[in-house]
């Protein structure tokens, strides 16, 4: 087995494609193949099933490919450091739609003062931020659990051998705009908000009620429109007099002065979360950036 072949592997997998992974390394296709095949030989695994419509990763291979992406990233920083002398620092988050993650990540980079480094952070979906924590692309995850979803989410990030540890927990509350018309009020009820539509923010293909990034998810809603980004999302709340659920946590400086949330009135509480693989020591980058979002923990509106 040689690093090379793992690199060969991850391309394949990425690409879902030989023919791709090939022109990548600038390789035939029947050379690539070899190499795969004397791989699996060699571990006595299947790494992919094979199609007339290109690859298909099995699920032996996508444990060996999550131990190969490690492998692989820690060779390219040994190279950055030792090798090319450039040394990198990097760091990825993956969050549900949280304007204070970003807002974290944001005063992260303010204070590390480094001038070399490589971060990304990426707002999606609830079970990509768990297949990007799975698969290396970053070192922590942000999303939410409550009685609802936890025992099913806890049981998907076992499997995914992944743990979680809690940052804050806080009340229910109704986002929605300044001008809205429930905008003045101390508390607000799902009856007074039945006249307005509610955004939820889409999940594709795992679109479950376990997976929806708002609490409450199963309520039958009289009004819902699915957005998958936060524009939209604030756009529609303006435009359309639309309400979402959150933390209460408000990032003025980020999305402006035209929103408002305020308390629901239900004693649901939601449980904001951060995710990472299991065993693994968190970076000095990542101990950095929980402590910037518990300082958020002051400002959750009880």
């Amino acid at each position: 087995m040689t690093l090379q072949q793992l690199k060969y592997a991850i391309a394949v997998a990425d690409c879902k494609s030989i023919n791709q992974a090939a022109k990548k390394f600038f390789l035939t296709q029947p050379a690539l193949s070899g190499s795969l095949r004397e791989l699996e030989e060699e571990t006595g695994i299947t790494l992919f099933e094979r199609s007339n419509r290109g690859v298909c990763i099995t699920a032996e291979g996508s444990e060996f490919l999550s131990y190969a992406r490690q492998l692989t990233e820690q060779y390219d920083l040994m190279e950055d450091r030792f090798i090319r002398k450039k040394p990198k620092e990097k760091f990825g988050v993956s969050t549900q739609h949280y304007t204070f993650a970003v807002k974290a990540f944001m005063d992260l980079i303010r204070s590390y003062g480094m001038e070399k480094y490589e971060f990304s952070i990426s707002e999606t979906r609830t079970a990509d931020v768990i297949e990007d924590v799975r698969n290396f692309k970053s070192e922590i995850g942000i999303l939410y659990l409550d009685d609802f979803n936890k025992e099913v989410m806890v049981k998907l990030l076992k499997e995914s051998n992944l743990v979680y540890e809690q940052l804050f927990a806080c009340r229910v509350y109704v986002y929605l705009s300044a001008q809205h018309p429930l905008a003045q009020k101390q508390k607000i009820t799902f009856e007074e908000l039945s006249a307005y539509p509610c955004l939820s923010f889409d999940q594709g293909k795992n679109n479950s009620f376990y997976f929806s990034e708002e609490v409450l998810s199963t309520y039958e809603y009289d009004r819902m429109i699915k957005v998958n980004d936060r524009g939209t999302m604030l756009n529609m709340m303006i435009g359309l007099n639309g309400y979402t659920l959150c933390s209460g946590i408000i990032c003025a400086d980020l999305n402006g002065m035209n929103y408002r949330a305020v308390p629901l009135e239900d004693d649901e509480v939601m449980n904001i979360v951060c995710i990472r693989r299991a065993g693994a020591s968190l970076s000095q980058i990542g101990k950095k950036y929980l402590e910037h979002l518990k300082e958020y923990e002051n400002e959750v509106m009880r």
